[in-house]
Parts: structure tokens; C-alpha cells; sequence
């Protein structure tokens, strides 16, 4: 195996989702590489456990933004991986409102990037 700048963006993914979750990852890697595992697997049941839901709609859209770039460095294919440039740019960006609730979301659709945002803040959160 090759080390390049992706296997970098795919440790920083390592990285974040831990700080993310709370623990390593170890279980989650393994099922990111089964995609049909996801479906009924919600954010909120990954989050650090010690840590309460956020109750601010700024917070809840940034960790989906967060969760959403985490996902994107974790991808399979290291081509379709975003560069650290990439997701520096990301994290620097216009955050736009979540349209569904926090407790909906769940991780396939973060790693498809099929995610609800819209303009108009909305006040559903969990």
C-alpha cells in the first residue's frame, strides 16, 4: 500500500470521528465498509454518550456539517476522498440550517451526503 495525501484525510477521519464518538472507531470503520449496516443507525447513537445532545440548532447543523466531512475522509474509494485543502475550505464555510431533526438523521445518509438543509432555521433539534 501506497501512502499518499489521502490515507492522511482518511486518518484525520479516524481522528475526528473518535473525538466525535468518544472511543475509537473500531466497530464503525468495520461497518462503513458495509453501507446496508447503516441504514437504521441514527448520529445521535453514535455521539459520545457523556456528552448531552446539543440543544441549539447552531450546534446540532455544525455537528451534522462536522459528522458529514468525517464521513467524506472515511469514504472506501481514496479518490473520492475530499484533500485537507478541501475540507479546511468546508469547515470555513456558510453553515446552512438543518430541515429535519437531529434524532433522524442517520449515518447512510451522511455518507451519501443526502442530507436536508435549507435556508430557514428550523427549531426542531432532537
Amino acid at each position: 500500500m501506497a501512502v499518499t495525501e489521502k490515507c492522511d484525510v482518511y486518518s484525520f477521519g479516524v481522528v475526528a470521528l473518535e473525538t466525535l464518538m468518544g472511543k475509537h472507531p473500531e466497530q464503525m470503520l468495520l461497518w462503513l465498509s458495509s453501507p446496508t449496516s447503516q441504514v437504521n443507525m441514527k448520529l445521535i447513537d453514535v455521539l459520545d454518550s457523556r456528552l448531552p445532545l446539543p440543544t441549539s440548532q447552531l450546534v446540532a447543523q455544525n455537528l451534522v456539517h462536522v459528522a458529514k466531512l468525517v464521513f467524506g475522509c472515511l469514504n472506501q474509494q481514496p479518490k473520492s476522498r475530499p484533500t485537507m485543502k478541501e475540507v479546511c475550505k468546508e469547515f470555513l464555510s456558510r453553515q446552512t440550517s438543518l430541515k429535519v431533526p437531529l434524532r433522524t438523521i442517520s449515518l447512510l445518509q451522511l455518507v451519501k451526503h443526502d442530507m436536508h438543509f435549507g435556508e430557514q432555521s428550523e427549531t426542531c433539534l432532537m
